[in-house]
């Protein structure tokens, strides 16, 4: 610890004092709450437009017999994302982003690279089989091909609610 708090002192120093030149550290001892947005990142509020936008969707080419059954996938994503939006509760549109990212809140700089969701086609209906995945790593969703919103809610729900998420709480 006294290492690192040393190592980079004379930088702070000289930040400090370039701070001090122009009277901005002064207005910053006077104003802090003004200048907290210059320093700090608060996230916006998520909604479901914002994570619609945020993830890209890649659907299979245009006229594959696949493309028909990812579009119905991808209303059931948009009903959900506005069913969770909308609701009280535990679920809620940070534990999806978390799900498929590892992050509650949209960074500061964004995500690199940025979320996608693909399709996980031709699966048995087999005990987890049709659940949801994702790749934290690569920021990926799997949503499973379904049929029905009320089988893909069902689905969605239960792999959220049962992740742990890296040991968030």
């Amino acid at each position: 610890m006294f290492q690192l708090v040393h190592r980079v002192s004379g930088a702070l120093q000289r930040f400090r004092e370039g701070m001090k030149t122009l009277g901005v550290l002064d207005a910053i001892r006077m104003h802090p709450d003004a200048f907290r947005p210059l320093f700090c990142h608060e996230p916006s509020p998520l909604t479901a437009d914002v994570l619609e936008q945020l993830f890209e969707i890649r659907l299979s080419a245009v006229g594959r017999n696949k493309r028909r059954a990812e579009e119905c996938v991808v209303a059931f994503w948009r009903d959900n994302l506005l069913d969770v939006e909308e609701q009280e509760g535990p679920l809620q549109l940070g534990g999806i982003l978390a799900f498929a990212t590892g992050a509650n809140y949209i960074p500061p700089l964004g995500f690199s690279p940025p979320p996608s969701v693909v399709f996980l086609h031709d699966l048995p209906l087999r005990q987890g089989r049709h659940l949801p995945t994702a790749n934290t790593c690569i920021n990926c969703l799997r949503l499973p091909v379904l049929k029905k919103f009320e089988d893909f809610k069902e689905t969605m729900d239960f792999a959220l609610k049962n992740t742990q998420g890296f040991g968030q709480e």
